[in-house]
């Protein structure tokens, strides 16, 4: 029996009801006033929901409705800042606005988004800047800073986001000075939070979500207090990024930023410059001596492998001394200013982190509490005799890994399992939780994501997207393919493309598992009479945007491109997955997942890899249809979905697309006649 919420939100969805008559092309649709109710009764009964939304349904009014109507502190968490600025300045003011709800709205992000006073302060003394164009982006900042009232720096749309001046310009958890601070009343990060206490819906992202949670573990932190429901959409993204929060990572560029800092900090405290100096270039040169040595490894490996090189080793032990001497040094100048006393404590903490990784004692520095408290499974990675690989996992518990960039590291603590942590903090904040997404079942079924967030028997929906699939779609399953592990598969798959490319006139996504695959196939393709647009030749903005006026364009991308990517209408009419996306064999943690699961008793493929993947190919397959509109062909090329048993469990998960083997049916269905009749009875 619904509750008065579910029928209040299930109105105001419905045809007559708030929305159809206050927002322009707004059209009712069960499955979204099911979602909506489902919501509302998660809402009311503090429950906790996972509902997988299929593409079309309109989750976010679904959840929005509720969430203003209840008048409940809610929380909702979203994927990335873009979706975020779209959920907040977009969709969250239409509905309330429909609605004709005064409640009070707040968008927080994490503190890289807003600007520093003291450390833009701190910047203004640096001798030098890279070059011209950094002097006038810096000026400019400048210039905003005096009239900026959030401090936000989307507002500062000529910044690019990936500038060097922004690490100069804003803080980290590391470096913030916190109440010490003498700019700490005018703090933009202080404020933004404060008008998220006061808020009755705060949009956050996945990062700060998590971030709130695993660094207070002993209760909620003082940016989610007292809220009543978690709204967390793109909800499959929170696993994954939730062993990364639980974990613990040291990277290249806040060592070499501590350097930096602590050379800063000297200006204004007299002959400073001369103990602080030697210790800060030491520091920095032992960072880039590191990163040269690690050259000789793969680009992610476990700890072990990473301690088979001597050089390596050596560059570890230079790298804990340099921030060991540079934590000497810096201790007497603590109370001289409150900048000396952060670049201390950061100092102390990253040599600690260190030593975790290292599996050593960590001297006198202070455990991070909020890594330490997590129970790990004792897990080895695959490859590392089972003896030695559990010594390395009881040295602080979790996988101990690293990754490699172009110019830098991280090494990382990842627990492999935060089903645990995420249920405490569930169960501590007494409030509605709804996960919802439009790629969370499997065949059906929520089993494997329930587990993952420690949810027992949870409350699901699955709410079936509205699109008219016989119409709208097909889905081509090529014959004549080899095994995707053969060396001429690329060769084999190109063959297979250019009819159905032929066909479409271009217009299509290349999806690749791999970035071998990826450059591989963008060398069959060049010389195609289409636009060939490929991931890594410019940022994947820029990339869309040329796809987009291209109006035939073919673009071949890797796995970003499978979710967060939105294409409607003619421009996208093919999408292609060359093979079925199971996770890279290089990734330490999931191997060593893998590993546990296979200690336990478990299957590691039907537990975790087959499941995974199946999520990953819908996230790419839901690229094709975006509206009631569109239509489109699904290619899947990968031969083992026809020829293995497990290729039954892909398709059950995917909308109810048409099948066909036929080269021929992909022509019919882009004839002109056929996509005429088609336009003809659109109903929209």
């Amino acid at each position: 029996m619904s509750g008065r919420l579910a029928e209040a939100s299930r109105a105001a969805l419905s045809e007559g009801g708030e929305l159809a008559s206050k927002i322009d092309a707004f059209a009712p649709r069960a499955a979204q006033q099911d979602l909506s109710a489902a919501i509302a009764d998660a809402f009311e009964t503090r429950g906790t929901l996972i509902a997988e939304a299929g593409t079309g349904t309109g989750k976010t009014f679904a959840y929005l409705v509720p969430a203003l109507l209840s008048g409940m502190k809610t929380i909702v968490s979203t994927g990335t800042r873009a979706l975020q600025d779209q959920l907040y300045h977009r969709d969250l003011p239409r509905v309330r606005d429909a609605l004709g709800k005064g409640l009070k709205t707040a968008l927080l992000k994490g503190r890289a988004n807003y600007l520093c006073l003291y450390r833009l302060n701190q910047a203004k003394g640096e001798p030098k800047f890279s070059n011209r164009e950094q002097v006038a982006q810096f000026q400019r900042i400048v210039a905003w800073s005096g009239r900026t009232r959030m401090g936000d720096l989307a507002e500062l749309e000529a910044l690019p986001e990936d500038s060097p001046l922004l690490p100069k310009v804003t803080s980290t958890a590391d470096n913030c000075l916190g109440s010490e601070c003498p700019f700490f009343g005018d703090c933009f990060v202080v404020q933004a939070r404060q008008r998220a206490q006061a808020a009755d819906v705060v949009v956050v992202n996945h990062h700060l979500l998590l971030a709130d949670l695993a660094l207070k573990q002993e209760g909620f932190g003082e940016i989610l207090p007292g809220a009543q429901a978690f709204v967390v959409d793109e909800a499959h993204q929170l696993p994954d990024l939730a062993s990364q929060f639980f974990g613990e990572a040291l990277s290249a560029r806040p060592l070499v930023e501590l350097a930096r800092d602590a050379i800063a900090e000297c200006k204004d405290v007299p002959g400073s410059l001369a103990t602080v100096q030697g210790p800060a270039r030491e520091l920095d040169h032992a960072v880039r001596a590191l990163r040269a040595a690690m050259d000789e490894l793969p680009v992610r490996g476990t700890r072990r492998r990473a301690g088979e090189l001597p050089a390596v080793e050596q560059a570890f032990d230079a790298l804990a001394a340099a921030l060991d001497h540079m934590h000497a040094v810096l201790e007497p100048l603590r109370q001289s200013a409150p900048g000396f006393d952060g670049c201390a404590a950061r100092a102390r903490e990253f040599l600690a982190r260190l030593r975790r990784w290292r599996g050593e004692p960590a001297a006198d520095a202070e455990p991070a509490d909020e890594f330490e408290a997590i129970p790990f499974d004792e897990a080895a990675a695959p490859g590392d005799d089972e003896a030695g690989a559990r010594a390395d996992q009881r040295e602080g518990g979790g996988v101990h890994w690293y990754e490699l960039t172009a110019r830098g590291f991280r090494i990382s603590r990842t627990p492999l399992d935060v089903a645990g942590p995420l249920a405490q903090h569930r169960e501590r904040s007494h409030a509605a939780w709804v996960f919802t997404s439009a790629t969370l079942a499997v065949g059906g079924r929520f089993d494997h994501y329930a587990a993952k967030l420690g949810l027992d028997d949870p409350r699901t929906l699955l709410a079936p997207s509205p699109f008219d699939w016989p119409r709208q779609a097909l889905c081509y399953l090529p014959t004549g393919l080899p095994d995707p592990v053969v060396r001429h598969y690329s060769d084999s798959l190109v063959d297979k493309l250019r009819p159905v490319l032929e066909a479409s006139r271009g217009r299509a996504f290349v999806l690749f598992a791999s970035h071998r695959a990826l450059r591989e196939a963008a060398e069959l393709l060049r010389d195609g009479p289409w636009p060939l647009f490929v991931q890594g030749e410019a940022p994947r903005p820029v990339l869309l945007e040329r796809f987009r006026a291209s109006g035939n364009g073919v673009l071949l991308g890797a796995a970003s491109f499978r979710e967060g990517v939105d294409v409607a209408g003619e421009a996208l009419s093919v999408v292609v997955i060359d093979k079925l996306p199971f996770a890279a064999p290089d990734d330490p943690v999931f191997e060593a997942r893998l590993e546990a699961i296979r200690r336990s008793g478990g299957n590691p493929f039907r537990d975790e890899q087959l499941p995974q993947a199946v999520i990953a190919l819908k996230q790419g397959a839901g690229r094709l249809i975006r509206s009631e509109s569109d239509r489109g062909v699904l290619v899947l090329c990968d031969p083992r979905i026809t020829s293995k048993t497990y290729g039954k469990v892909f398709l059950d998960s995917l909308p109810p697309l048409p099948r066909t083997r036929l080269i021929e049916d992909v022509a019919a269905f882009f004839a002109p006649e056929s996509v005429a009749a088609d336009t003809a009875t659109d109903p929209s």
